[in-house]
């Protein structure tokens, strides 16, 4: 048997119920947390051991007593490898995801009660977003919680979808990735677009209106692969018929800024990007009418008990949204589907 602990978002009270029941035996969390790692690696078994450190054959081992256990078969073989779930081991997936969440929300509780106003807050986000948007958002932020202690990392949109999952943040930001995994809870931060910078006096500030076309003449630089709205900057030519020469890639704005500024290509970076020093040896065009918005996103585990103060954090980035409704959505089992308006 194991127990259940469920809270109540508003009151955050507890609730105890029997949730599996085995008969002859116990299903225990090192077990449930194989099933979730295994899903998240793609089946892969070395990767789940290394995740949960211990050994390929210790999981194998764990899968098989919690198969017999259970007596239905978890994951879809071939061989010895593992190439998916069946429809029991996907519908065990998500009691173990809601069980071993609620297990962190036990660990939390005692903390969340007596330390509400103090601590440390850890945001995951890109670059772009920690130094051109956050800025304003985190000084307001200090002015209503001064003892609680900011961490920033700055990583990849995969990097902060796995810290989110992991623990190792709070919150993460950014315009890819997070509202597509329904495991986190997702709320929209601002809309925002591309712009391109050129030299001054080069040739494209004379065109009106500017055209994918005019672009694609020029050595590109802009962002890699899967950050900062690039699949935006893809999708655009690849409409149009046309392979930019995209000769640097970058992660964050201020590096391709520094390469357009040595003459190697045209940069496209994030409209907010912009600061008040490039003035003197760029030019930025406007770029919306030819590339698609991009939406940053806020995310937090879904399911997971939170301090006030990471609500309020919430709160202030999205305005529209009251304590309650982030509390309700971020505490919702499963995805709910909402029409946002940002």
């Amino acid at each position: 048997m194991l127990v259940f602990i469920i809270c109540s978002p508003e009151a955050q009270t507890l609730t105890i119920a029997v949730c599996l029941m085995v008969p002859e035996g116990r299903v225990n969390f090192q077990q449930l947390k194989i099933i979730r790692e295994a899903a998240r690696q793609d089946y892969n078994l070395t990767e789940v051991a290394n995740m949960l450190y211990t050994s390929q054959s210790g999981v194998s081992r764990h899968i098989r007593e919690l198969e017999e256990e259970l007596g239905i078969e978890i994951f879809i073989r071939r061989g010895k490898r593992l190439l998916g779930m069946t429809e029991p081991g996907k519908a065990l997936l998500v009691i173990a995801e809601r069980i071993l969440n609620e297990a962190s929300n036990v660990r939390r509780l005692a903390d969340l009660f007596t330390n509400d106003a103090s601590g440390v807050l850890t945001i995951a986000t890109t670059h772009t977003q920690a130094r051109y948007s956050l800025p304003p958002v985190i000084k307001a932020f200090r002015e209503l919680y001064s003892d609680v202690r900011l961490e920033l990392i700055q990583g990849t949109p995969q990097e902060i979808d796995a810290l989110l999952h992991n623990g190792g943040a709070d919150i993460g930001i950014a315009s890819e990735r997070l509202s597509n995994d329904p495991t986190l809870a997702a709320f929209p931060w601002f809309r925002w677009y591309h712009s391109l910078l050129v030299p001054k006096d080069h040739p494209l500030t004379q065109v009106s209106p500017l055209t994918l076309d005019e672009i694609a003449r020029w050595p590109l630089i802009t962002y890699r692969q899967g950050i900062t709205g690039r699949s935006r900057i893809d999708e655009a030519f690849n409409r149009r018929g046309l392979v930019p020469d995209v000769v640097l890639s970058a992660q964050d704005s201020d590096v391709i800024k520094t390469y357009v500024e040595l003459g190697l290509g045209i940069g496209l970076v994030a409209e907010q990007s912009g600061d008040n020093q490039e003035s003197d040896t760029l030019t930025r065009l406007e770029t919306r009418h030819l590339f698609d918005a991009n939406t940053v996103w806020l995310g937090l585990k879904r399911g997971q008990l939170q301090r006030n103060y990471v609500w309020r954090f919430i709160e202030l980035c999205n305005a529209g949204l009251s304590l309650e409704e982030i509390k309700q959505q971020a505490m919702e089992p499963e995805e709910v589907a909402i029409d946002y308006q940002i």
